[in-house]
């Protein structure tokens, strides 16, 4: 992508119809730490969040994309359902109330989880353009890549899977 917001970005999209498509940037970290969330959102006092432990304290908030970068989105394994949880896939969840930073940071949060602060978005027909135009690499989303932490090797590492060598990638592309 020649946007520098997307630049060697992986993004999971998490919703997709004809309306238009949303996803979440999962290898860009915010500078925003978790513990400062959960005080701003009054989760926790300044205490507690000195108190949270190391599994607590070092998850990552991802930068999701460049829309309402204040809101905040967990992507989540489907073992912890609310009533505003959205099914993304069979084993993906998608939640975006308070109620699951108050479980993560309880310790009763899903077994594998990433949040993000904003989301990248498309209009209607935008992304299967960019798709189209080669803009964009598309694969299933290994689990494992998906939640993992190392983020600055995330898309070295997906292309890896996808069987990609990136000094083969091209910016610009025909069409025969």
């Amino acid at each position: 992508m020649e946007d520098i917001r997307f630049a060697r970005s992986v993004i999971y999209v998490c919703a997709h119809s004809d309306k238009g498509a949303m996803g979440l940037i999962i290898n860009r970290p915010q500078e925003m730490e978790f513990s400062e969330i959960l005080v701003q959102l009054g989760v926790l006092d300044e205490h507690q969040a000195i108190m949270l432990p190391d599994r607590t304290r070092d998850f990552i908030v991802r930068n999701g994309g460049p829309v309402e970068m204040r809101r905040g989105f967990v992507l989540h394994s489907d073992d912890y359902l609310t009533d505003s949880t959205m099914p993304v896939s069979e084993e993906i969840c998608l939640t975006g109330t308070v109620d699951i930073l108050r479980a993560i940071s309880g310790g009763r949060g899903p077994r594998c989880a990433l949040m993000t602060l904003g989301y990248s978005g498309w209009a209607a027909g935008q992304l299967e353009n960019e798709i189209a135009n080669n803009g964009w690499l598309t694969c299933r989303a290994p689990q494992d890549l998906l939640f993992d932490t190392d983020l600055e090797s995330k898309y070295d590492r997906l292309l890896a899977h996808m069987g990609v060598d990136p000094s083969r990638l091209a910016s610009v592309a025909g069409h025969a």
